[in-house]
């Protein structure tokens, strides 16, 4: 209820706003402006981290190579059986000594249970955690159920499909050192990213995020955890009473307690973590809805408590205000829109009058256009040709999905139930698709044997004839 209040205050003050500034100026005027503050906010931040840059290149970051908290990697699995082995595995090769694995099995109805049990008799450093059918459901609830286990001073969260190289915990612990970080987030890349064009968009889309995450971080903004690849210190964890089990994004959540306690979250470019990529358009919506959902409620519910904040930095709370700017722009366009519109129904204005808010859709995409093309110029030091096509396709890919859903997710929290839908994402259709091709071609090989032999056999027949001839 105090979400769907605080929306609709915001959806109605926005709606007034805009009516009455109508009546006087020319509102796409203040669009622009709010675009603009965008713009500078992110030129500010991308200077911050040129600074940053220069600055550690001449004074290198200092080491400490007594740091070595134990650290528990949690790994929930909910029907996993295709990745889970491969994961762990390639888990248990970190460079970094002083670990252990917690493998949680969330009632899966699969096989994924009574492998990570053999896992566990396999490896000493793997630990089993089988939840019961009738345990609270989501990703928090588990988490929280291996936390209870965790032996470590640092927690890692990996999702079941993750995959990093040995170094990974070498380069994120320094980060975690100082006193007022609270967690470190590492940059996500997609593995399966030349797949196809979904694919390829949201390896581009992360690209976008680890240039947001940069330049956050370059200001010590509120830089967000990403749930896959996040290692938090237990006293962090322990000072926001663990993960909220009512929330459908974990580490959005979290992440936003957090910075109202006070803690600092880094971000660190140079350790990755590799997931799968969502190859087909259904099961991408329902993801990006659950992560668009889950950053809009987060909002409306701490909100309050973000502003009353003493132990927050005001660089984090104005960080934060311009991001939630990201989603109150559709809103504004929607709103032009309809407003005009009416206008132009009633014949209270001529139809022209809806070409400025066009207009400013188009500089929306541009935007997006520009932040694209630059992450994948500075971090994947894509060719200026290829950043410029991919850069468009993935700005009309992100308009597409995050414009729709956007507004989807407003008029669901003001007209419909709130539910718990946490919208698993599958993995493993990667694999899946390649064991069809194998057994597809399996079989095809198999006619063709069967084929050739009874060829061979009737070849053989006809020879046999003729030759009784």
């Amino acid at each position: 209820m105090k979400e769907r209040l605080i929306l609709f205050t915001i959806v109605f003050g926005l709606g007034v706003f805009i009516y009455i500034f109508q009546s006087y100026f020319n509102t796409v005027w203040g669009l622009a402006f709010l675009c603009a503050c965008m713009f500078i906010y992110a030129s500010l931040s991308n200077l911050a981290y040129k600074i940053k840059t220069r600055q550690l290149s001449k004074y290198p970051q200092i080491v400490n190579p007594d740091y070595k908290p134990f650290v528990s990697i949690l790994i929930p699995a909910h029907n996993e059986e295709s990745v889970i082995t491969a994961t762990i595995e390639n888990i248990l090769k970190l460079d970094y000594e002083n670990f252990e694995i917690i493998v949680i099995d969330d009632r899966s109805t699969d096989n994924t249970a009574s492998i990570i049990k053999s896992l566990e008799q396999k490896y000493e450093k793997v630990t089993a955690l089988i939840r019961t059918p009738d345990a609270f459901p989501g990703k928090s609830a588990v988490l929280n159920d291996a936390f209870k286990l965790a032996k470590g001073e640092a927690i890692l969260v990996f999702d079941a499909d993750a995959t990093v190289d040995p170094d990974f915990l070498t380069k994120m612990i320094p980060h975690l050192e100082p006193k007022d970080v609270g967690a470190v987030q590492a940059r996500k890349v997609i593995r399966n990213k030349n797949q196809n064009l979904l694919t390829r968009c949201q390896n581009n889309e992360y690209t976008m995020d680890a240039h947001f995450q940069v330049s956050r971080d370059s200001v010590k903004g509120a830089v967000e955890l990403r749930g896959n690849g996040e290692l938090i210190k237990r006293q962090a964890i322990e000072s926001i009473n663990g993960w909220n089990n009512y929330t459908i994004v974990d580490d959005l959540d979290m992440s936003t307690r957090l910075h109202i306690k006070g803690w600092d979250i880094r971000f660190c470019l140079d350790a990755v973590v590799y997931e799968e990529g969502i190859t087909y358009i259904k099961p991408l919506f329902r993801q990006r809805r659950r992560w668009l959902e889950g950053t809009i409620r987060r909002y409306l519910e701490y909100s309050g408590a973000a502003l009353r904040s003493r132990d927050m930095s005001p660089v984090a709370k104005i960080d934060m205000v311009a991001y939630i700017s990201e989603f109150i722009m559709p809103m504004w366009f929607l709103i032009e829109i309809l407003i005009r519109g009416s206008k132009v129904i009633l014949r209270d204005a001529s139809p022209h009058t809806l070409y400025s808010s066009i207009f400013i859709g188009c500089i929306i995409g541009f935007g997006f256009f520009l932040a694209a093309r630059y992450a994948l110029r500075r971090y994947d030091f894509m060719p200026r040709l290829d950043a410029t096509f991919e850069a468009l396709e993935t700005s009309i890919y992100l308009f597409i999905i995050w414009f729709p859903l956007v507004l989807f997710i407003c008029f669901k929290i003001l007209f419909m139930k709130k539910d718990m839908n946490w919208g698993k994402t599958a993995h493993g259709l990667v694999l899946e698709e390649e064991a069809s091709i194998k057994a597809f071609i399996r079989k095809e090989l198999e006619k063709t044997k069967n084929y050739t032999k009874e060829y061979t056999e009737k070849l053989k027949q006809v020879l046999a004839e003729k030759g009784e001839r």
